[in-house]
């Protein structure tokens, strides 16, 4: 007897992979004019840095010109940036933060 014209399909599977979305730096740039004290203030309350690593940081920045502060999703990283530069502005310091994708 002859086996019947069976046509069989396999199907692939296909399964998406979730990209993990690029991340950014948050840096904080040395300035001469903005107190120490009111940087660690910012780093405590923006980035919910301790006393101890806030003002390793500030010192790090104040040593090297910039500090790397933390690492984000793009929009959180400029958020973050915006506010802690904001939080300067308005109390009269030239306070700057930036980002730039972490590479």
């Amino acid at each position: 007897m002859a086996e019947p014209n069976v046509k069989t399909r396999t199907r692939t599977k296909t399964k998406t992979k979730t990209a993990r979305p690029p991340l950014y730096k948050v840096i904080l740039l040395n300035d001469d004019y903005t107190p120490r004290e009111f940087v660690v203030q910012v780093l405590k309350a923006v980035f919910r840095m301790s006393a101890d690593h806030a003002h390793a940081v500030m010192m790090t920045a104040h040593k090297r010109g910039a500090c790397v502060i933390a690492v984000y999703t793009r929009d959180v990283a400029e958020t973050k940036a915006k506010e802690a530069t904001d939080l300067g502005k308005q109390n009269g310091y030239p306070l700057f933060f930036t980002t730039e994708p972490e590479t």
